[in-house]
C-alpha cells in the first residue's frame, strides 16, 4: 500500500468503472445501472462537483453532494451529502474526511450554510465518522413507509 498522499479531484467519467468496484467491495454487491444514474444525476442536478481520492493513478475513495434547490420546501442554501465510499483497503487512513472537507468547502463556495445527511441508526462507524466531521441530530425526522411484498 502506497504512502503517498491523496489527491482530491473532480470525478471523471472515466472513474465510474472503480466507483463501482468500491461500492462492490464495501456492500458486497455490484450495481453498475445504478451508478450509472446515480453519477449522471449528480452531474445534472447540482452545481457541486462530485469528488474522487486518487492515490498513484488509482481511485481509492468518492463522495457525491447537492445542494438544494427549493425541493420539498427546503431553501437553496441547504447541501446535501449523498453518498461517501472508501475501498476499504483504505479506510482509516483520513481520505473520507479530506474528502468530506473538500465538497463542504465548494459547498461554501455556492453559499450552502446547512448541509444534511442520512445515515441508518444502527451504522455506528459512519455515525462516528459523521459526527468526528462536525455533524449532530437535526431538526428533520427521516419518515418511511414500507409496503408488504
Amino acid at each position: 500500500m502506497s504512502t503517498q498522499e491523496p489527491i482530491i479531484r473532480i470525478m471523471k467519467e472515466e472513474d465510474l468503472n472503480k466507483i463501482i468496484e468500491i461500492d462492490k467491495k464495501v456492500l458486497g454487491e455490484r450495481r453498475p445501472d445504478y451508478w450509472e444514474r446515480k453519477t449522471e444525476i449528480a452531474g445534472k442536478k447540482s452545481p457541486l462537483p462530485s469528488l474522487v481520492a486518487e492515490i498513484e493513478g488509482e481511485v481509492v475513495g468518492f463522495i457525491l453532494g447537492s445542494s438544494s434547490g427549493w425541493e420539498y420546501g427546503v431553501p437553496d442554501n441547504i447541501g446535501w451529502i449523498d453518498t461517501i465510499g472508501v475501498d476499504p483497503s483504505y479506510q482509516k487512513k483520513g481520505i473520507g474526511r479530506m474528502l468530506m472537507k473538500e465538497l463542504l468547502n465548494y459547498m461554501k463556495k455556492v453559499d450552502v450554510n446547512t448541509v444534511y445527511t442520512l445515515v441508518n441508526w444502527r451504522d455506528g462507524d459512519l455515525l462516528r465518522f459523521f459526527n468526528a466531521s462536525g455533524f449532530d441530530r437535526g431538526d428533520m425526522i427521516n419518515l418511511e413507509l414500507k409496503f408488504d411484498e
